[in-house]
C-alpha cells in the first residue's frame, strides 16, 4: 500500500520531520509535487538540515527515495541540495530517483515567475518566486520540458525553443533579463549535466514494482491543502494538486493503492505571503506565537504569519483527504501562553443582513467576512521536553488533544515537542 503524508493547513507544518521520524516502517519515500518552494526541515543528533526537493527519507541508507512526475524540478537548486548532503557521505546516487516526467524549472520560469508577480502590484499572490507557476503552466499547455528531455540529443534546441517564447513574455511584461539570465544559463547546463549521473527513469514502474513486491511506500506531500489548486484559497495558491489525490496523479498510482492518509497539522495556524486568513493574529499575541515557534520560512526567510488553530479549515481538510490519522505539531510553541483559543466556527453575513454561524469553509475566504467565533482553554505552562507518553502529560494539554479528537473524529496519533526526532509523545501505533 501507499501511505500519504500530507498537511492540513496553509503549509510549514512540520511534515519533513514526520516524514524522517515513520520512514525506517517504509521501504520507499517519494515525492508526488510541489518544487523548491517547499522547505522540509529535519533536525537529528544535532544537526538541521532543510530540504527542498529531495524525499526526507533521504538520512535512511536503505531506503529508496523518489522524485516523482507530479514535481516541478529546479536543476541549480537540486544540485545546491546535493552539495549540501554531501558531508553526511550518503550512497545519493543508489538511493534517489528522478521521474523522466518530473517538469524541468528554466532560468526563465524564475524570471517570469519575477514578472507576473511585478505586474500584479498589489494583488500579489505572494509567490516564493521559484518559476513553480510558469513551470506548471507551461507543463498544462504541453510545451514544458521534462527531466527525460536532457538525455536527449536535442535538448538545446528543445531549451532555445521553450526561452524564445519566454523571452517574448517577459519583453512584453518589460522585464530585463539580458543582466541575469547568461550567468543562470551557466549554472543551469552546469546543473543538467551533473543530474545525469543519477538514477533517471519512468519512476510509475518502479512505484508499483515496490508494491508488486509488497514493500510499503510512503508518500510525501508538498505545501499543504489550504494551498490547493483547487479546493485552497483560490486564487492565493499553489499550482499544484496538495491533496491525497494529487499522490495518484503525482506518482502513478491507482486509488486502491492508497492506505493511511496522515495529515500533520500544527497546535496553532501559520501563513506565509498573501490571502486570506480568519485566525490571524496581527498583536502581540502572534508576534509571541512567531517568535516562539521560529515561524520563519524554511525556504525565504520571510516571517510566518501567526494565529490560533481554524477547526473549521482543519475539518475541511480533512473531509476532501480521507485522513486516518492526525499528527499534531510545536505543541511546545504553546507552552508560554496562560489561555490558548481554538475557532470552532464561522460567523458570516447573511442574505437577510443577519450573521449566520457555519463549521464549513465559505466558497470564497477572499470576499467573504469570516469572524472566528472561539473557544478558550488553560494552557499548560509546562516544559514537554521530557514528556513521551499520553499519561505523562500536563492534564490541560491532554483535555486539549481529547477536545480536538471529538471535533475531528478522528485519533491523534503523535505529537511533536520539538524540532529533534526523537521528541515525539506517541499515542498508538501508527503504521499496520
Amino acid at each position: 500500500m501507499v501511505d500519504v503524508l500530507l498537511g492540513l493547513q496553509w503549509g510549514d507544518e512540520g511534515k519533513g520531520k514526520i516524514v524522517d521520524v515513520l520512514a525506517p516502517q517504509y521501504q520507499v519515500v517519494a515525492r508526488f509535487q510541489g518544487g523548491p518552494n517547499a522547505g522540509h526541515t529535519l533536525e537529528f543528533d544535532g544537526f538541521k538540515h532543510v530540504l527542498h526537493q529531495i524525499p526526507s527519507g533521504i538520512f535512511r541508507n536503505d531506503i529508496l527515495n523518489i522524485i516523482g512526475n507530479g514535481v516541478v524540478l529546479d536543476p541549480i537548486v537540486f544540485k545546491k541540495e546535493i552539495d549540501g548532503l554531501a558531508k553526511y557521505n550518503l550512497p545519493l546516487t543508489q538511493n534517489l530517483q528522478i521521474s523522466k516526467k518530473a517538469s524541468i524549472i528554466l532560468p526563465t520560469h524564475r524570471l517570469l515567475d519575477a514578472a507576473y508577480e511585478q505586474a500584479k502590484g498589489e494583488s500579489k499572490i505572494g509567490s516564493t518566486l521559484r518559476g513553480i507557476g510558469p513551470t506548471y503552466q507551461d507543463k498544462v499547455a504541453r510545451m514544458g520540458l521534462r527531466v527525460g528531455d536532457i538525455l536527449s540529443p536535442n535538448f538545446a534546441a528543445k531549451y532555445g525553443k521553450l526561452v524564445a517564447i519566454h523571452k517574448v513574455i517577459l519583453e512584453q511584461n518589460s522585464f530585463d533579463y539580458a543582466s541575469v539570465l547568461p550567468q543562470a544559463e551557466q549554472e543551469f547546463f552546469a546543473a543538467v549535466e551533473f543530474m545525469k549521473q543519477f538514477q533517471l527513469n519512468d519512476s510509475e514502474y518502479a512505484v508499483n514494482d515496490a508494491l508488486s513486491s509488497n514493500k510499503k511506500v510512503l508518500a510525501e506531500g508538498a505545501q499543504g491543502s489550504l494551498l490547493d489548486l483547487d479546493f485552497g484559497s483560490y486564487p492565493f495558491v499553489t499550482s499544484s494538486s496538495t491533496m491525497a489525490a494529487g499522490a495518484c496523479t503525482g506518482l502513478g498510482v491507482a486509488p486502491r493503492q492508497i492506505g493511511e492518509v496522515f495529515g500533520i497539522f500544527k497546535a496553532y495556524c501559520t501563513r506565509v505571503g498573501s490571502g486570506p486568513f480568519p485566525t490571524e493574529l496581527s498583536d502581540e499575541t502572534g508576534e509571541r506565537i512567531r517568535q516562539e515557534g521560529r515561524e520563519f520560512g524554511a525556504t525565504t526567510g520571510r516571517p510566518r504569519r501567526c494565529g490560533w488553530l481554524d477547526l473549521p479549515a482543519l475539518k475541511y481538510a480533512i473531509m476532501i483527504n480521507g485522513v486516518t490519522q492526525l499528527v499534531m505539531m510545536k505543541v511546545d510553541v504553546l507552552n508560554i501562553f496562560d489561555e490558548i483559543k481554538v475557532c470552532t466556527h464561522y460567523e458570516l453575513p447573511g442574505q437577510d443582513g443577519e450573521s449566520v454561524t457555519t463549521e464549513q469553509m465559505p466558497y470564497d475566504l477572499c470576499d467573504t467576512a469570516v469572524t472566528p467565533v472561539y473557544k478558550s482553554f488553560k494552557g499548560w505552562q509546562t516544559d514537554l521536553a521530557n514528556i513521551h507518553s499520553f499519561d505523562e502529560m500536563p492534564a490541560e494539554l491532554a483535555t486539549y488533544v481529547q477536545f480536538l479528537e471529538e471535533s475531528l473524529g478522528l485519533p491523534i496519533s503523535f505529537i511533536s515537542t520539538s524540532p529533534d526526532r526523537e521528541a515525539i509523545i506517541y499515542r498508538q501505533s501508527v503504521v499496520a
